[in-house]
Order: structure tokens, then sequence, then C-alpha cells
């Protein structure tokens, strides 16, 4: 057994879109190399400093994290079952084994899908993109736009001016005499 505790710099493409680790930012490993029968099992974590922005507001988000690793690297490639992949198996490779994949696998999944900066982030207006956490009461007036020719048939009934003067009724004529 040997075990290894480095800082090594971060690879390129060590996160998706939102959120991930910056390339060259360092990384504290701290892994644990085994001989097993089949071949090298690395287990370990893997300390890292993630960046992004909420997906919300896009504020930026900042913290650490510490993701659990462990791999086998087979000497030689085992037979597979039906439904296995060959992709899923490593392999020790000229008496070396690349970590970066199972690095990248193991920080990638554990990051959040939907980074947010708090869990009760407004986020912003899908209207304007006015942030919703200054200003609690916003809000757009929305009118269907099935009902705007109606718009004005609800103002005019509302005012008595809008009655058509013309018209009399035998009501309005007996008032009047």
């Amino acid at each position: 057994m040997r075990t290894v505790e480095e800082h090594v710099p971060a690879p390129k493409d060590f996160g998706v879109a939102l959120i991930g680790v910056q390339e060259g930012s360092e990384m504290e490993l701290d892994l644990r190399f085994e001989a097993v029968h089949e071949g090298i099992l690395v287990s370990g974590s893997v300390d890292v400093e993630v960046v992004g922005e909420c997906g919300r507001c896009l504020d930026p988000l900042r913290y650490g994290s510490s993701v659990d690793v462990q791999e086998l690297f087979y000497y030689d490639a085992p037979e597979l079952a039906e439904d296995e992949e060959e992709d899923a198996q490593r392999l020790v490779e000229n008496d070396a084994i690349d970590l970066e994949p199972v690095l990248r696998d193991a920080v990638v999944t554990s990051l959040p899908f939907q980074p947010v900066c708090r869990e009760d982030c407004q986020g912003l207006c899908a209207e304007c993109g006015a942030r919703l956490e200054d200003d609690p009461g916003h809000q757009h007036e929305v009118l269907d736009p099935r009902w705007a020719a109606l718009s004005g048939l609800a103002g005019a009934a509302a005012t008595p001016e809008a009655a058509e003067p013309d018209v009399k009724t035998e009501s309005d004529k007996r008032e009047e005499s």
C-alpha cells in the first residue's frame, strides 16, 4: 500500500456550464494505492475549490468541496458480461494509471445540477431581468392578448358619458317633460 498527499493543478473541463473547478486551480489529492489480485485499487479524496454562478440570480459562487474517489485499475482487461460496457473498465497501461478521468468523473458528478447561492434565492424577473431579491414586490401587469379588445369596452361601460347620448328611452323622455 502506498499513500500520496499532493497538490496538483486542475486540468481543463473540470465542470459544467454554470459551475466547476477553474483550470489551473489547486486540487489537493489524498489517495491510497493498494495492490490487489485484479489490479490497483485507488481510494481517497480530492479537495477542490468550486466556482460558478447561481442558476437563479447569476451571482458568483465559490466554495470548497471534498469528493471521495474509489476506482479499480485492472492489470488485464477482464471478461465483460453482456450488459457491461468496455469503457467502464480502467486499465494499468505501461505500469501507469491515468487518474484524470477518474477525478473528473468524481468531481463533476458531485457538482449540483442547478447551483444556487441560497435555497430561498428568488432569482431574476423573467420579463425584465431585475433581481427579485432587491425588489420583493416586483411584478408586471400581464394582459392576455385574447382579451385586449375587450379592455376598451370595460372602460366605456364604467363611465356614464360613454353611453350613447343620442338614443333616449321612453322613460328618459317622460322624465324630461
